[in-house]
């Protein structure tokens, strides 16, 4: 027992022991590839240090007046059909134009990026709360599986803080206090944004954002280069000409977003190293351009520049490793801009249905494309029923899908489910179960229609059973033998005694003449034959003799 004990702490000790084995010997990012858009002037304050101190108003007025009051460019994002390629990434080794420098990168084009395109924390949900700094690799395979990822919005390399605006898969994370820096978000109704936003259009609830992120400089609008105008609007005067036009004249690695035309997503990033290769963010527009994107942001660049393909780096970091500074290593970032599978939205389409190829498929009773609204509507239930998810839920005396049937005779509550306990089996009151109750009205008159109708059942089963236990006069087999032997017995009595007769000698008819003749005046009588003549006695003809056969023998 007493080893069984020890080996689990055994392991334990040995698995901390490879950790920190591990830690102290994998290759780290040193961060020494820093391009900040800001001097120190504003590195004091979570709100300051990531934009200018002016107010929207400042940036609305200093825009050109062809734009108007509008600070921000609007377009609905594409969509695509399930059987389309979601992204198209694009690797490019390419001259800079007017240089002697070549740059290599990543283009990604991203179709229907309402639902596969999201804003990650660094590492995991809740990372920016807690100021946590994660690679692109690490932030992308613990997301679930990103195609496509690089990073994405500022932070405060020191601490780790996220900067400017983010929203995550519809979840508000940081807000900015209205610092006035180029954005990038997709709003619920599938519109891409683009531009300067006042905070009342990053708070707005009416049509919210589900992904969104800060960078610095706006590349691109509508087409064309925008960075004067982004000069004007994202910096002050103690910053014209110091470190902020730094920032956008080096060349550098580089990441940024936009759209084109069609309202696809397009990415793009390019490896680089600050004040030996990469582009400055003259060139960085002048690229996007070229390929067709019309609205386009600055997200961070430098030693921060990832791009990562299918869980594995694809990109050349800037950064130098530590313990060993002949390596290059990524570096821990803040946001990142994953490119996934479709998803539903909601992911867990409102807790009523499962995510299937980026489509809910909702669970019994409920309906809509985020099963967010019941199958039955509230009206086809009437005024005795609520819907519910199970259909509609009747009140007490009341059934039938839409509530509209009163409860059988026997029956009553909601929906009719309980069954009354009356005496003698009685009916009960259909709402209130008792049985001391009095039905009034088509109740009433439907328990008397079936009291006469059962009443009529009753009596023909009687009547029919009456008839059918009726004793009918009958004779038992018994019986019947009996007087078949009683009939056969005499039968053959009354022969025996006719053959007993026919054969026995009659001796009383010995002396007899078998035959007798009798002269006709003994028949007729002699009253008649006086009567016809007197003198008939006289007649010659007559005979007074009998005649038989023994005579005639004689004779």
């Amino acid at each position: 027992m007493a080893a069984a004990r020890k080996q689990p702490l055994a392991w334990l000790l040995l698995v901390l022991c490879v950790r920190w084995f591990e830690s102290t010997n994998s290759r780290v990012s040193l961060g020494d590839d820093v391009l900040l858009p800001y001097g120190p002037a504003h590195s004091q304050g979570s709100v300051h240090s990531h934009g200018p101190a002016h107010s929207h108003r400042h940036v609305r007025d200093c825009q050109p007046a062809v734009h108007g009051n509008v600070t921000h460019e609007t377009r609905p994002a594409s969509t695509a059909d399930d059987h389309e390629r979601l992204a198209e990434s694009t690797v490019f080794v390419s001259d800079v134009p007017g240089s002697s420098r070549r740059v290599y990168g990543h283009v990604t084009v991203v179709r229907d990026p309402l639902r596969t395109l999201s804003v990650l924390e660094p590492g995991a949900p809740g990372g920016c709360g807690r100021s946590l700094g994660a690679t692109v690799e690490d932030t992308a395979g613990g997301a679930g599986g990103c195609l496509y990822a690089q990073n994405a919005g500022f932070f405060i390399p020191e601490t780790h803080e996220c900067l400017g605006n983010v929203v995550s898969d519809g979840r508000p994370v940081r807000d900015s206090g209205g610092v006035q820096n180029a954005q990038f978000g997709l709003r619920r109704d599938g519109s891409l944004v683009v531009g300067y936003l006042s905070q009342e259009d990053v708070l707005d609830r009416s049509n919210p954002f589900v992904q969104l992120v800060s960078g610095v400089v706006w590349l691109l609008r509508n087409g064309e280069v925008y960075i004067n105008q982004s000069l004007e609007a994202e910096c002050d005067e103690t910053q014209k000409t110091g470190h902020f036009r730094t920032f956008v004249d080096v060349v550098s690695a580089r990441t940024a977003v936009g759209h084109d035309g069609e309202g696809n997503v397009v990415l793009f990033h390019i490896d680089g190293q600050t004040g030996v290769r990469g582009m400055n963010l003259w060139e960085l527009a002048e690229s996007l351009k070229s390929y067709g994107v019309v609205n386009a942001i600055n997200l961070d660049g430098g030693g921060s520049s990832t791009y990562v393909a299918n869980g594995s780096l694809a990109s050349y970091p800037s950064d130098h490793c530590k313990p060993d500074s002949r390596w290059r290593c990524a570096r821990t970032v803040s946001t990142v801009l994953c490119v996934h599978q479709r998803r539903c939205e909601p992911a867990d389409c409102s807790g009523h249905g499962d995510c299937v190829d980026g489509g809910c498929r909702c669970r019994r009773g409920w309906r809509g494309a985020a099963c967010d609204a019941l199958a039955c509507r509230p009206a086809a239930c009437g005024p005795h029923g609520v819907c519910t998810a199970d259909g509609c839920f009747c009140d007490a005396g009341w059934r039938g899908r839409n509530c509209s049937q009163v409860c059988p005779l026997g029956f009553f509550g909601p929906s009719c489910a309980e069954e009354c306990l009356c005496d003698d089996e009685c009916p009960c009151d259909p709402q209130t179960g008792s049985c001391s109750t009095t039905l009034q009205g088509e109740a009433n008159y439907t328990l008397h229609g079936a009291g006469r109708c059962l009443a009529k059942q009753m009596f023909t089963l009687w009547r029919r059973d009456k008839e059918a236990h009726r004793e009918q006069p009958r004779l038992t087999e018994r019986t019947w033998l009996t007087i078949t032997f009683t009939l056969a017995a005499l039968l053959l009595a009354s022969l025996l005694l006719h053959l007993a007769r026919a054969r026995r000698p009659d001796s009383a008819a010995a002396g007899r003449p078998e035959y007798s003749y009798v002269p006709l005046t003994h028949v007729n009588g002699a009253a008649f034959h006086a009567g016809k003549s007197g003198s008939a006695a006289d007649d010659s003809d007559s005979q007074d003799e009998i005649w038989s056969p023994a005579d005639s023998g004689r004779s």
